[in-house]
């Protein structure tokens, strides 16, 4: 870790006034979710912990609260945007691709450059915003393949892959199934099951989408569930990890649950809080 602040230890533990002032030594970590072009807070989401986790969705392709805000109002204007998220909202999917190719048409650009140098610019704005240490994992709107371009030194990009913080293990998976909104990152039901299973025993595990709960898909806002995963559910049922921590649904009809012996923990909606979620032990 950078700076002269030990793993694990509080500023301020220190000697003062000639006499050392001890306590127990802890690990405080930081956890993020669905940061949707909040760099601003993110460059202080770490303050006081030792670690920060990112469970991905750093891109902002449109605000459901300011549908100004985003790539798809910047091409296409906000009227235009009012108008995709009502056709998403009633779930009128079909409708939302047929007006979305028509406005890409009139555009006259290549959708998949037009999006990517929009996502390349945010991603040169949110990459630098990640304190030192990050751990990092994807979301599904975000582009995996263009990470490895922005992750400074201090960043670790995890999917599928486990990694030791503080004498605890940490199981990372990264992105969300399959659905009619076709967002960047999506991935069949097998290759995620195929990940999770990789992960093995873990004491946190680390997910961008919930288990497959109700009271864990649903969004209270948009009214609908979102996609969860079978086979995470299935793993935190078998293997029993501490936490299972994710994002993805904004406003979940419930924010935290036990299964078994493991605490399910939505860390929140940090593009609209601003604030992470605290692990401590």
């Amino acid at each position: 870790m950078d700076g002269s602040t030990a793993f694990g230890q509080r500023p301020g533990d220190a000697a003062r006034g000639g006499t050392a002032v001890r306590r127990p030594v802890t690990t405080r970590v930081h956890v993020v979710s669905d940061v949707h072009g909040n760099a601003r807070d993110l460059a202080h989401a770490m303050d006081g912990a030792d670690a920060l986790i990112c469970l991905g969705d750093l891109v902002l392709f449109l605000d459901y609260h300011d549908h100004s805000r985003g790539i798809f109002p910047d091409l296409f204007g906000v009227e235009n945007a009012d108008r995709i998220v009502e056709l998403r909202t009633a779930r009128r999917f079909d409708e939302a691709r047929t007006f979305g190719a028509g406005l890409w048409a009139d555009l006259g650009a290549d959708p998949r450059a037009a999006i990517e140098k929009a996502v390349r610019k945010q991603y040169a704005e949110m990459f630098p915003a990640f304190p030192t240490p990050t751990y990092a994992t994807y979301g599904n709107v975000d582009i995996p393949d263009l990470w490895a371009e922005y992750a400074g030194p201090g960043t670790t990009v995890l999917d599928g892959e486990r990694v030791e913080i503080g004498g605890r293990v940490f199981g990372f998976v990264g992105g969300g199934l399959k659905t009619p909104m076709r967002t960047p990152y999506e991935i069949a039901d097998e290759e995620y099951a195929a990940k999770i299973e990789a992960l093995g025993e873990v004491d946190v595990l680390c997910t961008h989408i919930p288990p497959e709960v109700p009271e864990l898909v649903y969004d209270t806002t948009a009214r609908r569930f979102e996609r969860g995963s079978r086979a995470l559910l299935d793993a935190i049922r078998r293997t029993r990890p501490r936490y299972a921590l994710f994002g993805h649904v904004h406003q979940p009809l419930a924010p935290r649950m036990r299964i078994g012996r493991t605490e399910c923990v939505n860390v929140g909606h940090f593009a609209a809080s601003g604030r992470p979620w605290t692990l401590e032990w």
